[in-house]
């Protein structure tokens, strides 16, 4: 008990955070204030596919697309638990339907149809519904001729509950992506951390114009993974965006803060 004889206040749970990478302890708030950025150090936090609107797309000018579409569960799936427990649970702790969400925008008044992958959601791994959505919205924005942006966040790659219409994804969004660049139209590929497997493998590495948010995770398989099968050491920093930019797999490395910004620029010129 306090001298004042009430209870001792304990500090509220939640209100700090530890940077992985500098160790600091941070003020949460603050980090959320600067969309999830260490004020120490720059480490950019996972940020949810919510918030990535709300830094990407003017105020309320999000209009969301095919929010109805549902992950089935094809093969009957089932390893410590099944593949429909799975589903529920992840959409109970998201209140996401599936890890993908696209949609009509606009950047600084330039009309844009956005896609991003939430890795919230099952590692954002590519399901029958991501695959589905994110080619959808490439056949909207050739439709419509608008430029297309789509921010990876998935770490899981392909989503093996679903075997092969999990697989055949790759390569649907593809096929759709060539002919959105046969139409002429103009493809931002924004690579955050972890950008890896099945769509680092496929739509994410396809961007006419490719940028990455400093120290994110791309590549396909993970360092462990190949060590563990072709016992190759691989280089200090290999699969990161600063790895990346300097053997000419990306064009720039973009602040989270300066994202906006970059993709109207882009915009603007490639229109010219």
């Amino acid at each position: 008990m306090a001298i004042s004889g009430r209870p001792k206040r304990g500090v509220p749970e939640g209100l700090w955070l530890k940077c992985p990478k500098c160790k600091s302890t941070i003020f949460r708030k603050e980090a959320e204030n600067r969309f999830n950025v260490c004020p120490e150090c720059e480490h950019h936090f996972y940020l949810p596919a919510a918030d990535r609107i709300r830094q990407l797309l003017d105020e309320d000018s999000f209009e969301e697309w095919f929010n109805d579409l549902i992950p089935m569960d094809p093969l009957g799936f089932h390893d410590r638990i099944s593949y429909r427990d799975r589903i529920d649970g992840e959409q109970a702790k998201t209140q996401m339907l599936d890890a993908a969400v696209v949609g009509r925008g606009y950047i600084r008044g330039r009309g844009v149809v956005v896609g991003i992958t939430d890795f919230a959601f099952m590692a954002g791994s590519m399901g029958s519904v991501v695959g589905e959505k994110l080619t959808l919205a490439a056949e909207e924005a050739t439709r419509l001729s608008l430029p297309l942006i789509f921010v990876s966040g998935s770490g899981g790659g392909a989503r093996m509950q679903e075997g092969i219409f999990s697989l055949m994804q790759m390569a649907k969004v593809s096929a759709a992506l060539a002919r959105y660049d046969k139409s002429g139209g103009l493809y931002i590929s924004i690579l955050t951390n972890p950008t890896m497997g099945g769509v680092a493998a496929s739509f994410a590495m396809q961007g006419d114009i490719a940028f990455a948010e400093p120290g994110a995770l791309i590549g396909f398989a993970g360092k462990r993974t190949i060590w563990n099968t072709v016992r190759i050491e691989l280089p200090e920093g290999f699969q990161t965006s600063e790895f990346l930019l300097q053997h000419g797999f990306i064009d720039r490395i973009v602040h989270r803060k300066d994202l906006r910004t970059e993709v109207a620029r882009i915009i603007d010129f490639c229109e010219k």
